[in-house]
Formats: structure tokens, C-alpha cells, sequence
């Protein structure tokens, strides 16, 4: 992989003894600031909102097969 120019600059400083802009970069630079959290009670309630909902003439689809056999 190629070398920026950049960063064949900041090698020709640092050769030279003079002062790397790299050095002086904060240490908050490589850190990902967004902040991430986990779902609410709501946020999951509202994800499952559609899911299982009850039908009000109880034809959901859903059947029972009772078999009794005697001997």
C-alpha cells in the first residue's frame, strides 16, 4: 500500500529531528465518542408491539385435536 504524501512529509520531519504534528494529536482522536445504549422497557415492548396479537373472534389459526380412544 502506497504512502500519502502526508505521511512521507511527517517521515521526512521526523528524520530531520524536528517536531512530528503525530506527537502532539490528542489521545481522544482514536476514540469513538458516540454513545451507545441499551433498549428501554418501552423500546422492546414497542419492537414486539405487532407480534402474537390476539384476534377477536378467536379464529387465529390455531387448532386443538383431542383424540380419546378406548380399548
Amino acid at each position: 500500500m502506497a504512502k500519502s504524501q502526508a505521511k512521507k512529509l511527517r517521515d521526512k520531519l521526523s528524520r530531520e529531528g524536528k517536531l512530528n504534528p503525530e506527537t502532539k494529536r490528542s489521545p481522544f482522536v482514536f476514540t469513538d465518542m458516540r454513545t451507545r445504549t441499551t433498549k428501554t422497557k418501552k423500546d422492546q415492548l414497542y419492537r414486539q408491539k405487532h407480534k402474537n396479537r390476539q384476534i377477536p373472534d378467536g379464529n387465529d389459526g390455531s387448532f386443538y385435536f383431542f383424540l380419546n380412544v378406548m380399548f
